[in-house]
């Protein structure tokens, strides 16, 4: 069952699901989360059956990025997520990231996990796409877990990025 905007209000103010959110970032049935972060991969990556290399990254610090055609940057949230052992989220685009040529890369926010998020965007337009940090970016969606689950224990508790 997704959470609708009323129940999404509640526990973000009971349970802070949501810290360091913004009132104006509610919709009816998710939350805007918007741009704390960027920044760039740097070096090769690897993901095999036993072992991964991680890219190095390198924060841009410019309050503004242009992304050519074709760049990827990672973006970190503003806020802090606290998902409790019986929800789990979805990051989605927003609808106005797509109409200009972009493409937010997202994963499942699992149960247990908590810190900031950090998810890909791509210019997959034939044209420049400036984005600003502070920005609604993409928009998180909650879901109630019913059944055994486990909580999320893998390296990026805590919010960190690589």
């Amino acid at each position: 069952m997704i959470l609708g905007r009323g129940e999404i209000e509640k526990l973000v103010r009971r349970d802070k699901i949501l810290e360091n959110f913004d009132e104006k970032g509610f919709t009816g049935a998710g939350y805007d989360l918007r741009i704390g972060r960027f920044y760039n991969t740097v070096g090769p990556s690897y993901i095999g059956r036993e072992e991964r290399k991680l890219p190095e990254v390198e924060e841009i610090l410019e309050e503004r990025v242009l992304l050519k055609p074709g760049e990827y940057i990672l973006i970190e949230t503003m806020e802090v997520v606290n998902i409790p052992p019986n929800l789990m989220a979805r990051v989605e685009n927003r609808s106005s990231v797509f109409r200009c040529g972009a493409s937010t890369f997202n994963a499942i926010v699992d149960p247990g996990y908590h810190g900031r998020l950090t998810f890909g965007l791509k210019n997959i337009s034939s044209h420049d796409f400036g984005v600003e940090r502070g920005a609604r970016i993409a928009q998180i969606v909650f879901e109630e877990i019913r059944g055994e689950t486990e909580k999320y224990n893998g390296r990026y508790q805590g919010g960190r990025v690589v």
